[in-house]
């Protein structure tokens, strides 16, 4: 078996690599940006607010 070509295959297997990681990604970010459906009424559309509020009612030292 001939190694005179091995760095050039690393270097095609690398370059696939991170080509498919960017496809994937951008793939990711477009599906992300259309999560709601077209036929869903306006007043659906708008993000709820929530707060998540803690109350503490008492502290304890545990010394």
């Amino acid at each position: 078996m001939i190694y005179g070509n091995m760095p050039m295959m690393i270097f095609i297997l690398a370059a696939g690599y991170l080509f498919t990681v960017y496809l994937l990604l951008a793939l990711a970010k477009r599906t992300g940006k259309n999560s709601i459906p077209a036929n869903v009424p306006a007043t659906a559309k708008r993000k709820r607010k929530s707060s998540v509020t803690s109350n503490v009612t008492e502290v304890v030292n545990s010394q």
